[in-house]
């Protein structure tokens, strides 16, 4: 009997798995896969995506039908700036306008005359411009992020004048687009309870549930290393949340850490440019540039450190250190949204001194550290596992499909 069949929009390509919404969308897609006949149609940005062909033939083994298009504004300064444009003139968010391609609609329009859906699963409200295009299905938003809130996280850290105007401008319509579009889908998905709660506060009559960011058990484990030493981080620069956190740790943080230590190793995983590297190589801080696998980096370390003052959602990059027994030091931004009980399966400090402390602590107290990994460890099990998360997904989706509301 054929299987019911599901469309995929995304605004990510969703492998590599190597940032937060990579990771999410790979592993949600390959649960959709394993009840629903998958087509995926994806966005894809050059600087994640180095090998298009060799992604598209990975994701081609999980879905039936996989299509990858150019942000078309990556190719065009004056389409981005007119995008930004248009954005202030017509009081619509910029994302409105940075995911508009009318490649990615032929291929949607081809696709709803050929085939017949059960479900359309959208991965981001930055494509809730294509969600009147989907008409008579019904439509799962997820919401990877308060992304209005992000917004005015980023406004309350700028120290520019004008971007700090623009960001508040963008927070506020963004703001419309989560109140515009969340009432129009059958089921919205927040990765956190937090998350969830602020959203029905923007948009009390559309109906939502919390699905959580999880982790791979089987491929995150702790061990790999012969030595363990030293301070690591895992996310991307391109990420602005990632470099604001690098910055914070570098100026406020490390000195502190390292009147204690001079000696402590600082490794920062993830995508970076050259003269970033350079920069931050003079300050003893160790940026290793896209990487293939962060495991042994992880592995090799004695605390995990999160240094976030901005984000939204719930934070993989913790997940993974959990996963791999890992001793996590975090401000309450980085953890928001976890389990994160602190002094059990985390230390939890905001305050630079404090942060420093507690890193210095998990390096010199191998007792403390022990009992932080395992705890770690046990909540990555039994809470994050993609199976446990799976189970609840696939329920709603069914309930979704079957006309029923979720408990």
């Amino acid at each position: 009997m054929a299987r019911p069949k599901l469309l995929f929009l995304s605004q990510t390509l969703p492998f590599p798995p190597d940032s937060g919404t990579a990771i999410r969308s790979y592993n949600v897609l390959r649960l959709l896969a394993r009840d629903y006949d998958v087509t995926a149609l994806c966005f894809y940005r050059r600087a994640t995506t180095p090998d298009l062909a060799g992604s598209l033939a990975v994701l081609r083994t999980i879905a039936s039908s996989v299509e990858a298009f150019p942000i078309e504004q990556e190719h065009s300064r004056a389409r981005m700036l007119a995008d930004h444009a248009r954005s202030l003139l017509t009081g619509r968010a910029y994302t409105a306008f940075a995911y508009e391609s009318a490649a990615f609609k032929r291929a949607l329009l081809s696709h709803l005359a050929r085939e017949k859906f059960v479900l359309a699963h959208l991965d981001s409200l930055d494509l809730g411009a294509y969600v009147p295009m989907l008409a008579g299905i019904p439509v799962i938003a997820v919401h990877q992020n308060v992304e209005s809130a992000l917004l005015r996280r980023r406004a309350a850290n700028e120290q520019n004048a004008l971007r700090h105007l623009y960001l508040r401008v963008q927070a506020r319509l963004m703001e419309g687009e989560e109140r515009r579009w969340s009432p129009r889908v059958a089921l919205n998905l927040a990765v956190s309870d937090s998350d969830a709660e602020d959203l029905r506060t923007l948009a009390p009559n559309a109906r939502f549930e919390m699905i959580p960011n999880g982790v791979d058990v089987e491929a995150f484990v702790p061990g790999g290393a012969s030595a363990v030493d030293g301070i690591v981080f895992v996310g991307g620069m391109s990420w602005f949340p990632n470099a604001d956190a690098l910055a914070f740790f570098d100026e406020e943080i490390l000195p502190l850490v390292r009147s204690r230590d001079e000696r402590v190793k600082v490794t920062w995983v993830g995508r970076a440019k050259p003269d970033v590297i350079a920069s931050y190589a003079t300050r003893g801080i160790h940026l290793t540039g896209h990487v293939d696998d962060i495991r042994p980096y992880v592995a090799a370390s004695a605390c995990y450190v999160v240094p976030l003052r901005i984000g939204g959602g719930t934070r993989l990059k913790i997940l993974d250190a959990w996963a791999m027994g890992k001793a996590v030091v975090s401000t309450s931004v980085g953890c928001e949204g976890l389990v994160a009980v602190d002094g059990q399966n985390i230390l939890i400090r905001d305050d630079p001194a404090a942060f420093a402390s507690a890193v210095t602590t998990v390096l010199r107290d191998p007792g403390l550290r022990a009992a932080l990994e395992r705890n770690a460890r046990t909540t990555a099990e039994q809470r994050y596992s993609w199976n446990v998360i799976g189970e609840t997904m696939r329920r709603l989706y069914g309930e979704v499909l079957a006309g029923g509301r979720a408990s």
